[in-house]
């Protein structure tokens, strides 16, 4: 039985803070203490875990004078940026959700299942990667080793929730014919070429983190990778279709093979009765899902994939709490 640990939580009222609480919960993750931490806004809400009420506290510069062994941060790039230094200062490993620390070349950035030694790497941060990132790379990993990936294509259907609960009230409320507020045109009935800021490249920032965290995780600086990432009308559960070329040959049978015995992924991936993944299904669940494998007629040793992972479970708090459970063998 691992040793018990002490456990904050940065974003706890939010929608991935209470993911985290939910999936600690099924993994029987071994918590002494508990700490909640917000806003001076949701400050003083109740949360229950595991039978017991706990007062959410507001996160100041002294929230880490007491000890606690690991700190979850889902609060934004801005928060994570001053405070986990001070909870890292403190002897706390923060396991952060937001794109603040994901490029900085002294952060690990970590998906368990393909990367899990770079936890020992870290010098108080861990980075969780975008989510959409996480579910693609799952598979990549095996891949890689297996047939050697020489070049990503990356298209990506993301669903509302993505953008919190103002992504999922713009989807409700334009269902009703109501105009929308976090979105700055219709999600309802729509689709959005643009997830986050344009870049100077044409490239939206989303776009740019997948092909940039895609290359970091897998150790590969070179590696061509594109994107294009769009939001479409679904609430939960990003959709990704991966196009690869390896330098090797393969067979799709080969292929699904690995796919059916990599951790972390179900192959659901039968055309004759119309299985293949969607997001309705992996709404809920922690793993990725894998179908669709077809090869690319259009190019040597190519090859269509289509990956869905429910984005606030495998592409926030599950992965996070995973990386979690990693460090309570290096405490």
């Amino acid at each position: 039985m691992k040793k018990k640990v002490n456990v904050g939580i940065v974003g706890a009222t939010g929608m991935v803070g209470r993911t985290f609480l939910k999936v600690l919960a099924e993994k029987d993750f071994p918590i002494d203490q508990l700490y909640l931490f917000s806003s001076a806004r949701s400050a003083g809400s109740e949360v229950e875990y595991r039978g017991n009420t706990y007062i959410v506290e507001e996160l100041t510069e002294e929230s880490f004078d007491r000890p606690m062994d690991i700190a979850l941060f889902s609060a934004g790039g801005d928060i994570s940026e001053k405070f986990a230094p001070i909870a890292a200062a403190k002897g706390v490993v923060v396991v952060d959700n937001s794109s603040q620390w994901r490029m900085d070349p002294d952060v690990p950035l970590v998906v368990p299942e393909v990367n899990p030694e770079d936890v020992k790497k870290h010098k108080g941060i861990i980075a969780n990667p975008n989510c959409s990132t996480i579910q693609s790379v799952v598979p990549l990993r095996v891949l890689d080793d297996t047939f050697g990936i020489k070049r990503i294509i990356y298209n990506t259907y993301q669903a509302v929730s993505g953008s919190g609960v103002g992504g999922i009230r713009d989807l409700e409320d334009g269902m009703e014919g109501k105009a929308p507020q976090k979105y700055n045109y219709p999600i309802a009935y729509n689709i959005l070429p643009q997830i986050d800021v344009f870049m100077e490249n044409g490239y939206t920032k989303e776009e740019m983190k997948m092909i940039e965290e895609t290359q970091k995780i897998l150790g590969r600086p070179e590696l061509k990778v594109t994107a294009t990432t769009v939001r479409v009308p679904v609430r939960y559960g990003h959709c990704v279709s991966i196009n690869l070329e390896f330098e090797k040959p393969f067979t799709v049978e080969a292929i699904q093979e690995l796919m059916a015995q990599t951790e972390g992924i179900i192959l659901v991936d039968d055309p004759s009765k119309e299985l293949y993944p969607m997001p309705i299904d992996a709404e809920g669940t922690n793993e990725v899902y894998m179908g669709r494998i077809r090869r690319d007629f259009s190019q040597d040793n190519g090859v269509n994939m289509w990956c869905v992972a429910d984005n606030i479970r495998k592409g926030a708090a599950t992965n996070t709490v995973q990386i979690a459970e990693l460090l309570l063998d290096i405490l």
